[in-house]
C-alpha cells in the first residue's frame, strides 16, 4: 500500500476495496490495523476534498454578498 497521489473517485475507490476486505473478518490483526489506519486517511483525504468543493462551489454562488441559486443548464 504505497503512498500515492490520488484523486477523490481513486480514493474513494480504495477506500471502498478496503471496507470489502475488512468486512470479510478473514484478516489477521496486524493486517486488518494497517487497512483501518490507511481507510482512515483515505477518509480524511476525501472528507477535505468534498469541504473544498463545496467552498468552491459556495463562492460561485454568491453575488453582492449573497448566495443565489442559480438554474442548471442542460448543455447536450
Amino acid at each position: 500500500m504505497a503512498k500515492k497521489n490520488l484523486n477523490f473517485e481513486e480514493s474513494l475507490a480504495e477506500l471502498e476495496q478496503l471496507i470489502e476486505r475488512m468486512e470479510q473478518g478473514s484478516l489477521p490483526l496486524e493486517e486488518s490495523l494497517k487497512l483501518f489506519e490507511r481507510g482512515i486517511q483515505l477518509t480524511r483525504f476525501c472528507q477535505k476534498a468534498l469541504k473544498e468543493a463545496e467552498q468552491k462551489v459556495q463562492i460561485l454562488l454568491e453575488e453582492n454578498g449573497e448566495s443565489t441559486l442559480k438554474p442548471f443548464a442542460d448543455e447536450s
